[in-house]
C-alpha cells in the first residue's frame, strides 16, 4: 500500500495563497492555547493537562489512521517523527504547562511570540531555505514588537526565573517539531504527520499520565475540563491538519511569520475568558505585528517571483 499524501510539495514550491490559508486557520486554532491552558491549571495539574491531552489526542489519531487504513511509514521516518513528536507532543504541552501555572497568559504570549523567528531559523538549518535579506529585516522587527508588545501586557519578566525558562525551552521544542513536522508533511501528508507522532509517543504520555493521576487525582470544574477537552482535541490534533498543511505548502520560512499574530490573538482572548483589560496598546501593538508578518510575507513573494 502506498503512503497517502495530502500535501506533496517540491521543496522549491514557490509561496501560494493556500500556504498561508492553511496557516492561518492553524493559528487561530492555536491562539487559545496559552489562555485555556490558564485556566486549566486552576483545578488540574500541569503534568496532567501536558500529558493528558496528548493521550486522548492519540486515541482519536489512532481511530482516524486505522480507519482511513494508512500505510506504517519508513524507517527514516519513524526516526523523524519522533523529533516531531519530541518538540509538539512532549516539549511544548508540558513545558507550557508548568510554566502557566505560576505566569499570567498575556506573559505567556511571549512564547507565541518568539515561535515565528524560532521555526524560521529552524526551516533555514533543516531545509536550506534562503530567504532575502529584507524577509529577515521583517521577521526581526515583528519578532521584535511582539515580544515587546507581550513583555508590556505582563508587566516584563522582573527577571528571568524558572518559569521563562521553560517558556524558552517551549518555543525551540516547538519551533524544531514545526519545522520536522513540516517537511514530512510533504511525504506523508499533513494530518497523517501529527498523527503518528500522537501514536509514537503515546506510551510515554499514558505513562505520564498515570503518574500524574497517582500523585493528584482531577478534580477540575466543568469549566476546567472544558478547556482540557479543547487543548486535546484542537490545540494537540486538529489545529495540525492546517498548520501542518500550510508548512507543507510552504515556503516554511515565510507560513511561519502568519504566526506573528497569535499573540494578539492570545491576548484577545485572555482579555475576553479572563478579565484583562485592553488598551490601545493592545490595538497599536497588533497592528504593528501583523504589518511587520505581512512586510515579510510580501518580501517572500517578491523573490519567488523573480
Amino acid at each position: 500500500m502506498s503512503v497517502k499524501s495530502s500535501a506533496t510539495v517540491d521543496v522549491r514550491t514557490p509561496l501560494s495563497s493556500a500556504g498561508l490559508v492553511w496557516g492561518l486557520v492553524g493559528v487561530a486554532a492555536f491562539s487559545f492555547t496559552v489562555p485555556l491552558t490558564r485556566v486549566a491549571v486552576g483545578g488540574l495539574s500541569p503534568l496532567f493537562i501536558g500529558s493528558g491531552r496528548a493521550v486522548v489526542a492519540a486515541a482519536l489519531a489512532g481511530v482516524a489512521l486505522v480507519a482511513t487504513r494508512q500505510a506504517l511509514p519508513s524507517g527514516t521516518q519513524w526516526a523523524r517523527i519522533a523529533v516531531v513528536a519530541a518538540g509538539i507532543v512532549v516539549g511544548f504541552p508540558v513545558l507550557t504547562s508548568y510554566a502557566l501555572t505560576v505566569t499570567p497568559a498575556s506573559h505567556g504570549a511571549v512564547v507565541v511570540a518568539l515561535l515565528p523567528a524560532a521555526t524560521a531559523v529552524a526551516a533555514v538549518l533543516r531545509t536550506g531555505e534562503r530567504p532575502a535579506q529584507p524577509f529577515w529585516v521583517f521577521s526581526l522587527a515583528g519578532a521584535v514588537a511582539a515580544v515587546g508588545f507581550a513583555l508590556r501586557q505582563g508587566g516584563g519578566f522582573g527577571g528571568v526565573g524558572w518559569a521563562d525558562l521553560l517558556l524558552f525551552g517551549a518555543v525551540l521544542a516547538a519551533a524544531v517539531g514545526y519545522a520536522e513536522g513540516g517537511l514530512l508533511a510533504r511525504e506523508i501528508g499533513a494530518w497523517q504527520t501529527v498523527s503518528w507522532a500522537l501514536v509514537l509517543s503515546s506510551p510515554l504520555m499514558i505513562t505520564l499520565a498515570g503518574v500524574a493521576v497517582a500523585h493528584r487525582a482531577p478534580s477540575g470544574t466543568a469549566v476546567e475540563w472544558a478547556c482540557f477537552a479543547y487543548l486535546a482535541v484542537v490545540s494537540m490534533y486538529l489545529g495540525f491538519f492546517a498548520w501542518y498543511r500550510g508548512l507543507a505548502i510552504g515556503p516554511m520560512a515565510t507560513v511561519s511569520q502568519v504566526q506573528l499574530v497569535q499573540p494578539i490573538m492570545t491576548i484577545c482572548w485572555a482579555a475576553l475568558l479572563l478579565g484583562e483589560h485592553i488598551t490601545v496598546l493592545t490595538l497599536t501593538g497588533g497592528l504593528v505585528v501583523i504589518a511587520c508578518a505581512s512586510a515579510a510575507v510580501r518580501t517572500r513573494l517578491g523573490q519567488a517571483r523573480t
